[in-house]
């Protein structure tokens, strides 16, 4: 299997299977770190594929061997930000899915639609959390990015990011444990 950086050789020399086969590699770690971010698998999709745009047209940028998934996740972060800044996302309105999958002939619908509910609570948690902690949440926890690594990617301190992996995991608890208590508990508390 060639690595990425052989890949890229080759797309430079002109194939279009190694483009192929590059954004293969890459296609589930962008979406699923878009959609985590967004929250709408539809433009989640939109934005993957003007994330792959945006890749093929800087690819001859690329100079960080070994680290292209780092650069390419760069390029999605931004992106998000453009996003973020841009007409389209001030004009729309954030409605939230609910992607239920089907069920396996063991479960039962009361433990689907728990399960289901959990995922939807913690995805609206921590799309409610503040851009810069949401963004070191997904990419520590869902993409397995060190902090030295989101720190680079971010232009941001190592202790930056410890400080909000840390708030972002403390205001997912106080989010998530004021959505499981019944109504008089969070008066009181």
């Amino acid at each position: 299997m060639l690595t990425d950086e052989e890949l890229i050789e080759e797309i430079r020399d002109g194939s279009q299977a190694a483009m192929e086969v590059l954004v293969k590699r890459h296609y589930s770690d962008v979406y699923s770190y878009l959609y985590r971010k967004i929250g709408n698998r539809h433009t989640a999709y939109d934005l993957t594929q003007e994330v792959f745009i945006k890749m093929m047209q800087s690819l001859g940028n690329y100079r960080d061997k070994g680290k292209f998934r780092h650069w390419l996740l760069k390029i999605a972060v931004n992106h998000c930000y453009d996003y973020y800044r841009s007409k389209q996302y001030r004009h729309r309105h954030a409605h939230t899915e609910l992607e239920v999958d089907m069920p396996d002939e063991n479960s039962n619908v009361w433990d689907l639609f728990h399960c289901h509910y959990q995922q939807e609570q913690a995805k609206q948690a921590v799309l409610s959390l503040p851009e810069k902690q949401r963004d070191a949440i997904i990419l520590n926890f869902y993409h397995d990015m060190k902090i030295r690594e989101i720190a680079e990617m971010t232009d941001t301190s190592e202790s930056t990011i410890k400080y909000r992996i840390k708030a972002g995991i403390s205001k997912l608890k106080q989010i998530l444990l004021a959505g499981g208590e019944g109504s008089d508990h969070r008066k009181q508390g």
